[in-house]
């Protein structure tokens, strides 16, 4: 294994392009976020502050990112434990408590290019919100941990900052009952995590008005105080320390909770961070498909 400073670290994608084909050329295996990282491809190719849009290079960090998109009162709406890059994100599928709302990376990306396995460039999708031509390789790679392709460029779909925001917190003995109400009420929370155990948080996003409006029924629904905003950084922290992540569905959540001693959970994903590691196994029919999708992108085994 290649340690940091031994590293290829290529400045364009057609060196990216150029490394991976010599790889195969050669049967050098490639570990991507190893062997093979992105710092040198961290600019911003291009934004559409009118069209709420952005291609950055996948190297750039979220960071950086949001210190370029500040000045416009725009925002990726990504909030993950520590500050990965955006290729990162993508091929680890990683979320932070703004997923309530705005969804997995997978949700937020419009089109990306990639350098499979033999060299080859390939783009999908777009830079227009409704661009929905060819095959969604963006979706494809979110979460294949760099096993398909190096992420080079991806075009995002970005929100406009708010202007006001409020976080309760309720601490409860009946979590599942507390979730359950906040579910089926018209709330829209901007996050909606449940901090195990005892504490379910709420983040409202908006205007004023609509923030003080919604903080105040979810008050008279669940009860609960305002709280200052660090309950959201405790919360990507012990996210991050994490070793294992369940599953679930959500109608499950009583029952995930009473396995767990501790977890961080976002209830309308169905997932739970929790402390130890947890084993999985996938049915046989979706190890045939990742398999087929592995030797169809990288037919050489190049990726790691």
């Amino acid at each position: 294994m290649a340690s940091a400073s031994e590293a290829l670290r290529p400045t364009s994608v057609e060196e990216a392009s150029a490394l991976l084909a010599e790889a195969t050329a050669t049967g050098r295996r490639m570990r991507i976020g190893e062997s093979l990282v992105t710092d040198g491809l961290a600019r911003v190719l291009q934004h559409e502050a009118g069209d709420l849009t952005c291609t950055v290079e996948a190297g750039i960090r979220l960071s950086q990112l949001r210190a370029l998109l500040d000045p416009h009162g725009q925002r990726l709406s990504l909030d993950p434990p520590g500050d990965p890059t955006i290729g990162a994100c993508l091929a680890g599928n990683l979320s932070g408590p703004l997923r309530h709302r705005f969804g997995a990376p997978r949700d937020l990306v419009l089109g990306v290019t990639l350098v499979l396995g033999d060299g080859t460039i390939a783009n999908a999708g777009g830079t227009v919100v409704k661009n929905v031509a060819g095959y969604d390789l963006g979706k494809l790679v979110c979460g294949s941990r760099g096993r398909l392709a190096l992420i080079a460029r991806v075009s995002l779909r970005l929100h406009p900052v708010p202007p006001a925001a409020a976080t309760l917190v309720v601490d409860t003995d009946d979590t599942a009952s507390v979730v359950r109400a906040l579910l089926r009420s018209r709330l829209q929370p901007s996050a909606l995590d449940v901090l195990h155990p005892g504490r379910v948080a709420l983040l409202f996003e908006g205007v004023d008005l609509a923030v003080a409006q919604q903080l105040a029924l979810a008050r008279e629904l669940v009860g609960g105080d305002e709280a200052a905003d660090d309950v959201w950084h405790e919360s990507r922290e012990h996210q991050g320390r994490a070793l294992g992540r369940l599953r679930f569905a959500p109608r499950d959540l009583a029952n995930t909770l009473s396995t767990v001693r501790e977890a961080i959970v976002r209830p309308a994903a169905g997932i739970a961070y929790v402390p130890q590691r947890v084993g999985g196994v996938h049915p046989a029919g979706t190890r045939r498909l990742h398999a087929a999708i592995k030797d169809a992108l990288d037919p050489g085994g190049v990726l790691a």
